[in-house]
């Protein structure tokens, strides 16, 4: 996502300083061996990952969503715009809002809104307009998008591919959530305007999830998916045009 900087316009003609390097930092070439080790093990640990609606209510170090969000943060984004904001809540009271306005919006969803492809896509995860997990859960971590940057004298900045950049952000922060051995569900209330006004958020940010993060509890069960095959989600280069086959 570097080379996109080059269709800003609002710089026009004024030359630009000269782009800084520095070196690669703390780079090290592991041994092939110990690369699909490590490879195994992660891939191993990552298919272990299932999301959860039955959280404890046992408390979570803050230090431990600080070190989850300070990961997210080193995803690579458009033009190094960095779009993403994460606001973390572990009000009681707080938490209990937010519950209300979602299962507000929620219940308007399952009544009202909901087609009916939709709902049977829905039907295998047992999802309804109760969001226990918004309070059971000991933090709630928004995720926000900002659509766009804010110069000091209130002018607009553009940032670019903020969806992908801000989708890979979340990506690492579930990662780092479930490597840390905690869990948490990306949950997206329909629409998602009421989170801005209650967190307090400028108009250039839109909220992307909801991420309640904690322990599961002892008795929580989760849906009997599967994960599609590898040879369902991997392809080698082009198909062969007289084939139709890859190699």
């Amino acid at each position: 996502m570097a080379d996109e900087a080059r269709d800003e316009q609002d710089s026009g003609n004024r030359p630009l300083p000269q782009p800084r390097f520095v070196p690669l930092p703390d780079y090290r070439r592991l041994p092939p061996e110990q690369m699909l080790a490590r490879a195994q093990a992660f891939c191993e640990q990552m298919q272990r990952r299932r999301t959860t609606r039955q959280f404890s209510t046992d408390p979570v170090p803050r230090r431990l969503i600080e070190l989850a969000v300070q990961a997210a943060g080193t995803a690579p984004s458009g033009a190094h715009r960095q779009p993403w904001r994460f606001v973390a809540i572990d009000e009681p009271q707080l938490k209990q809002q937010l519950r209300d306005a979602a299962e507000h919006e929620e219940r308007l969803f399952y009544a009202e809104r909901i087609t009916d492809e939709w709902r049977e896509a829905l039907h295998p995860l047992g999802t309804d307009h109760v969001k226990a997990h918004m309070t059971d859960a000991p933090w709630l971590v928004v995720l926000f998008a900002e659509k766009y940057g804010l110069r000091p004298d209130g002018s607009q900045r553009k940032n670019y591919y903020v969806d992908e950049s801000v989708g890979i952000a979340a990506g690492i922060f579930i990662t780092a959530i479930h490597d840390m051995g905690l869990v948490t569900l990306p949950h997206t209330p329909s629409p998602m305007g009421f989170l801005r006004d209650i967190l307090g958020r400028g108009k250039n940010e839109k909220a992307v999830l909801v991420l309640p993060v904690g322990y599961p509890r002892d008795d929580a069960r989760v849906p009997d998916l599967q994960r599609l095959p590898l040879d369902q989600i991997l392809q080698w280069n082009a198909p062969d045009p007289t084939t139709g086959e890859t190699a």
